[in-house]
C-alpha cells in the first residue's frame, strides 16, 4: 500500500473505506474487496450486520413506546412515533387506492428501517472502522452505511418486487396478469411479443431504478465524506463537513420518503384491475 511514514496516503485512504468487510462462505474466513473480487460466495457482513441491528434498534423503540403509551400528555419519544405513524399512514391513504392491511406496515418499516441506515452517514467517517480496527477484532475493513452497499437496497426492492408479483396475481388472477403482460399496449395478438418486451422491461425496470436510486445517493453522499476527510487536513474539514452534513440530513430524509412512496404507488398499481 502507498504508505507515506505512519499515514495512510489519501488514494489508499479513501479505497480503504470504500472497502466491505465480507465473509468468504468457501473458507470462512474475512476478506476485503480487494481480495476477491466478483467472487459469488462472498457476503458484506458489515452491511448485514448494521442493517440488523438498525432493524432491531428500529423494533425495540416502537416496543417500548407501543408498551408505555399514554392517553395523556406524551413523552417526546411517543410523539415522534406517533408523528411518524401519523405521516406515513396519511401518504398510504392518499397513493393506495385498495385494501390491504400490510402496505402501512410496510409502509412504515420502510421509511423508518431506510431512514436509521441513512442516518448512519452522519457519523464521524472513522469512528466505527477505527473502534472495529483498534479495540475489537481487528477488522481489516468496515463500512456503516448499509443503503450505499447496492447488495442491500437490491435486496429490498428485489422484496419489493416479489410484492408486486404476489398482489398483481391476488387481485387480477394468473390469467387477468398474463393477458396484461401480453395484450399492453398492443391488443392484437400478432404484437405479443413486442408486449411481453415492454411490459418486462417496465415491470423489471421498477425494483431496479428503486434500489439504484437509494444506493446512487447514499453511495456518493458517503463518498464525499471520504474525500472530505481524506484530501483536507483535520483542522479544515468542519469548514466543508458541517453546511454537508446539514445538507445530506435532508438526503437522508428525501430517500426513504421516496423509497416508501414509490413502493405504495408500485403497489397500489399492482393492486389496481385495470
Amino acid at each position: 500500500m502507498a504508505v507515506v511514514g505512519d499515514v495512510l496516503s489519501p488514494k489508499v485512504y479513501i479505497g480503504h473505506h470504500l472497502n466491505n468487510l465480507q465473509l468468504n462462505l468457501r473458507t470462512f474466513t474475512l476478506v476485503t474487496k480487494d481480495d476477491t473480487p466478483g467472487n459469488f460466495w462472498i457476503l458484506n457482513i458489515d452491511s448485514i450486520f448494521f442493517s440488523v441491528v438498525l432493524g432491531c434498534i428500529f423494533l425495540a423503540i416502537f416496543r417500548i413506546v407501543a408498551k408505555s403509551a399514554t392517553s395523556g400528555v406524551p413523552n417526546t419519544l411517543q410523539t415522534m412515533v406517533e408523528l411518524v405513524i401519523s405521516f406515513t399512514d396519511q401518504n398510504v391513504r392518499d397513493i393506495y387506492h385498495g385494501s390491504s392491511k400490510i402496505i402501512a406496515p410496510l409502509a412504515l418499516t420502510i421509511f423508518v428501517w431506510v431512514f436509521l441506515m441513512n442516518m448512519m452517514d452522519i457519523l464521524p467517517i472513522d469512528l466505527l472502522p477505527y473502534i472495529g480496527e483498534h479495540c475489537f477484532l481487528s477488522l481489516p475493513a468496515l463500512r456503516v452505511v448499509p443503503s450505499a452497499d447496492v447488495n442491500i437496497t437490491l435486496s429490498m426492492s428485489l422484496g419489493v418486487f416479489i410484492l408486486i408479483l404476489f398482489y398483481s396475481i391476488k387481485i387480477k388472477g394468473f390469467r387477468g396478469f398474463s393477458k396484461e403482460l401480453m395484450l399492453q399496449p398492443f391488443k392484437h395478438p400478432i404484437f405479443i411479443p413486442l408486449n411481453l418486451l415492454l411490459e418486462g422491461v417496465s415491470l423489471l425496470s421498477k425494483p431496479i431504478s428503486l434500489g439504484l436510486r437509494l444506493f446512487g445517493n447514499m453511495y456518493a453522499g458517503e463518498l464525499i465524506f471520504i474525500l472530505i476527510a481524506g484530501l483536507l487536513p483535520w483542522w479544515s474539514q468542519w469548514l466543508l463537513n458541517v453546511p454537508w452534513a446539514i445538507f445530506h440530513i435532508l438526503i437522508i430524509f428525501l430517500q426513504a420518503f421516496l423509497f416508501m412512496v414509490l413502493t405504495i404507488v408500485y403497489l397500489s398499481m399492482a393492486s389496481e384491475e385495470h
